[in-house]
């Protein structure tokens, strides 16, 4: 029997997307009800840093770190791990899953935002229109007040701030990696992310950990944070990353459009997350700015596979 390599890359990036989508439902089922966000997060580090140092036991993972990269690897780890999930789960604690899921589109816009700034990348009236488009969608959804039925979503605005603040971080994280990602491998990278991002969060989540009631936990509320810590920070960056040796960083970085469905189909299945035109409308402006600050024309493309 034949495999196809490329089908199964396609399969590998779409499971990512669907464990994606759907942390944002389960992480909430027991935030902050049972665990609270920053010991949430003091988890999910120390268990995925310790599967990616894992890792390290094939040589392939094994990198020798040049003396001059240590200052931004540590920024890594203040940017990727630890800033931007305190915000986004202390964010989730107060918002929508959905809400949440369509904040984090806003990352390609941040990005080109801060690619402007930082190294002078020439603004287009493409991108003028893209960044008015995910700028407009994003307010939309943090000003527009709604009735919902999730009774964990005690501050709507503040939650979808922190998560837009987080989708910032992240994005001035994907600007500091870059140049490590051309010298190391990604799984090298994320695993420095992770050991300097434990420093950075301990002092935030230390208390919120040892305040857990783990006794009150259920099978149920396990396998929830199991999912997070596992699924959503370990496996899922495995499926992301290792597609990429078959399919375009294009074709792959598509597939975050499909987070917010899932997301949404998870969230008003299991919660009753209504489904109002506020989302639909933001949803529209944020998908089309996003478009549009990653749209390349024809021919530039070309010239970029050259």
């Amino acid at each position: 029997m034949i495999i196809n390599k490329r089908l199964l890359a396609h399969v590998a990036v779409l499971t990512a997307s669907l464990i994606y989508g759907a942390n944002y439902t389960i992480a909430k089922a027991i935030m902050p009800s049972l665990i609270a966000p920053f010991g949430f997060i003091l988890v999910r580090v120390v268990v995925a840093g310790t599967l990616f140092w894992l890792l390290a036991l094939w040589p392939a993972f094994r990198q020798p770190v040049a003396r001059k990269d240590w200052p931004r690897f540590i920024l890594c780890g203040l940017l990727g791990s630890s800033l931007n999930q305190l915000a986004f789960f202390k964010g989730l604690s107060y918002t929508l899953p959905i809400h949440a899921s369509l904040m984090l589109l806003t990352i390609p816009i941040c990005v080109t935002i801060l690619a402007a700034l930082l190294i002078h990348e020439r603004i287009t009236w493409l991108k003028v229109a893209g960044l008015a488009c995910g700028i407009s969608g994003a307010l939309l959804l943090i000003g527009m007040p709604e009735q919902n039925n999730y009774a964990n979503a005690t501050n709507i605005v503040l939650g979808d701030a922190l998560v837009l603040f987080n989708a910032f971080s992240f994005a001035c994280y994907l600007v500091i990696a870059k140049p490590l990602m051309r010298i190391y491998h990604p799984i090298v990278v994320v695993r420095y992310m992770f050991t300097f991002g434990f420093f950075f969060v301990l002092p935030f989540g230390f208390k919120e950990f040892s305040q857990v009631s783990w006794e009150a936990f259920q099978l149920p509320d396990w396998l929830a944070l199991g999912y997070v810590a596992v699924f959503t920070t370990f496996l899922a960056y495995i499926l992301m990353n290792v597609p990429l040796k078959i399919l375009a960083a294009t074709t792959v970085g598509a597939y975050i459009y499909l987070q917010p469905v899932f997301a949404a189909i998870i969230s008003m299945i299991f919660f009753g997350e209504t489904l109002t035109w506020t989302k639909v409308i933001s949803a529209v402006l944020i998908f089309a700015g996003v478009y549009l600050v990653s749209y390349i024309p024809k021919q530039q493309s070309v010239k970029e596979k050259v």
